[in-house]
């Protein structure tokens, strides 16, 4: 988890790799849309192999945490 930083000043407090301008969302999306680690990574050259993996080790991390759900007031 060392590999995902959170900086207020940075892409909006959102979590991102070692303090670079990608963040773990950016990551994911490119996942969920089917793109493999090489092509990530071919795309985002200043990444690692483990910085893919640490974004994958953060999305199952805050899955699995409880949430509380309210109803909007209508």
């Amino acid at each position: 988890m060392d590999r995902i930083t959170l900086d207020p000043d940075l892409c909006n407090g959102k979590p991102t790799i070692r303090g670079k301008r990608i963040t773990v969302q950016t990551i994911l999306e490119h996942l969920a849309a089917g793109d493999n680690k090489e092509t990530i990574l071919e795309q985002f050259p200043s990444l690692e192999s483990e910085d893919i993996d640490a974004c994958l080790n953060f999305a199952a991390q805050m899955a699995a945490r409880n949430f509380d759900i309210y109803p909007i007031a209508a």
